[in-house]
């Protein structure tokens, strides 16, 4: 299943280098053992992640915030994370926001696999033509702007 392509082949936790320098002391002296923490399963991300772009006074930071705080994790969000924020974009009326995070899930999906991106929009394709929001295609921004034929073509 996609879904399963996108969890084998991402890692989602983050590097050593991108931890907190106090957490990075603290685990490395064993001061504090950190392993006791319950590790969250797929199914409690997706959860939380869904919870927090369907807060009803989210406001275009938050989504901002929320957006980048995924981009960081080494990860493709579920069609349910992606359709949860579109609908939070759209209740704070940013289609350029909506159109802005297409692209990133575009440019992360297409770079583990051309089958990705399509399968995302086929699952996410009921909120995109109930909300209105244009994708990037729909837009002409897979294609660059001002693109000169090449010369291999002439």
């Amino acid at each position: 299943e996609m879904a399963f392509l996108l969890r084998s082949t991402l890692i989602q936790s983050l590097t050593k280098a991108s931890r907190p320098m106090w957490m990075a002391a603290m685990t490395s002296t064993g001061r504090r053992n950190m392993s006791s923490h319950k590790k969250e399963t797929d199914e409690e991300f997706d959860e939380r992640w869904k919870a927090y772009f369907d807060r009803p006074n989210i406001d275009g930071w938050d989504i901002r915030q929320g957006i980048n705080h995924m981009n960081r994790l080494d990860l493709i969000p579920e069609p349910e994370i992606i359709s949860a924020c579109l609908q939070a974009c759209r209740r704070v009326n940013d289609h350029s926001l909506a159109v802005r995070y297409l692209e990133t899930i575009r440019y992360k999906s297409n770079a583990v696999s051309q089958q990705v991106w399509p399968w995302i929009l086929q699952e996410i394709r009921p909120t995109l033509d109930k909300l209105g929001v244009s994708t990037p295609e729909d837009l002409g921004y897979d294609k660059p702007e001002l693109a000169l034929k090449s010369v291999d073509d002439m």
